[in-house]
């Protein structure tokens, strides 16, 4: 009974570091990786689409992503869906691609990162024991329902709490990494 909870409590709490995980790639570091545009849209014939669905994108130098609309219609809808996110970059274009020129982060760009990583870490931490309170309250109803005994019920928040430990770490570890990247020069 408590080992389904258990299990049920860890694939959710692994969800969640995998979902702050992908977060992180998106906030660019000074290289260019074609996940920082994940997370932007396109308005294509009347719909919300996905940039990585409606063209290539490409990261053929350092400092570099190009994308490559299969409909090079697209293209001025791709230039303002870009300005519109807050990746700070200002597109250009040659009529066939669209190219986006990382800059060199400034010390204060840098700042202003590790405060938006800072938040992402607190909402992932307090997901994680959002998960922990909903486990630890139905283990509470399983005892009041006599499913379980007062002592499995305090062995089960036990076990509960050391598996949000253990990933609270796991997403302290993960932030002060990505805080270390985007301040190295």
């Amino acid at each position: 009974m408590i080992s389904d909870l258990k299990k049920d409590a860890e694939s959710r709490m692994t969800k969640t570091v995998d979902v702050y995980k992908e977060d992180l790639q998106t906030i660019r570091a000074g290289r260019a990786n074609p996940a920082l545009l994940d997370k932007i849209t396109v308005e294509c014939y009347g719909q919300q689409t996905p940039l990585n669905q409606v063209a290539g994108i490409s990261a053929p130098e350092a400092r570099l992503l190009v994308i490559q609309p299969w409909d090079a219609n697209l293209i001025p809808e791709i230039e303002k869906s870009i300005l519109r996110s807050d990746l700070g970059i200002n597109p250009s274009n040659d009529g066939k691609v669209v190219r986006l020129v990382i800059p060199q982060l400034t010390e204060e760009r840098r700042l202003d990162l590790t405060k938006i990583v800072k938040k992402n870490g607190e909402n992932a931490k307090i997901a994680i024991r959002n998960i922990r309170r909903e486990v630890i309250d139905d283990i509470k109803k399983r005892e009041k329902s006599k499913e379980i005994s007062e002592d499995d019920r305090i062995v089960g928040e036990e076990e509960i709490q050391k598996i949000t430990d253990k990933f609270i770490d796991e997403l302290d570890k993960i932030t002060k990494a990505k805080e270390e990247e985007l301040m190295e020069i």
